[in-house]
């Protein structure tokens, strides 16, 4: 992308509504988009991102990196000339506070392969 060409972004949520369209520079981090993504998610939706790292953005098949720009990025906007580009948001699931009693179902699988082999069985110890 040349100098500081504007871009049309939006965002597209899990269930499928979105946010933006909005104009970006070519020069703005990846970083500030996911903080705009948090400041701007739907306040009746639950379990939104509480940080950047709860984010992932998804364009084109690609995971856009944090320490980069959008013109680093590599967008391809000659395809959409004058077009929006709809990015795909990823947020993390909030992890439970392990002190409130609730066990993942990681946990509770795991907890349920101890003192099995590789394969789900049961391991007999002698004494």
């Amino acid at each position: 992308m040349a100098g500081d060409e504007l871009v049309e972004l939006k965002f597209r949520l899990a269930d499928g509504s979105d946010i933006g369209p909005d104009k970006y520079s070519s020069s703005t981090p990846v970083t500030s988009l996911k903080e705009k993504i948090i400041a701007l998610w739907p306040k009746d939706k639950e379990n939104g991102p509480k940080s950047i790292a709860d984010i992932k953005l998804i364009n084109a098949g690609r995971i856009l990196e944090n320490n980069r720009t959008l013109g680093e990025s590599r967008l391809p906007l000659s395809e959409v000339p004058g077009g929006v580009i709809t990015m795909l948001v990823v947020a993390r699931p909030p992890i439970p506070d392990k002190n409130s009693g609730n066990i993942s179902n990681f946990n509770m699988f795991a907890s349920s392969l101890r003192g099995c082999d590789n394969f789900g069985h049961a391991l007999e110890y002698s004494s």
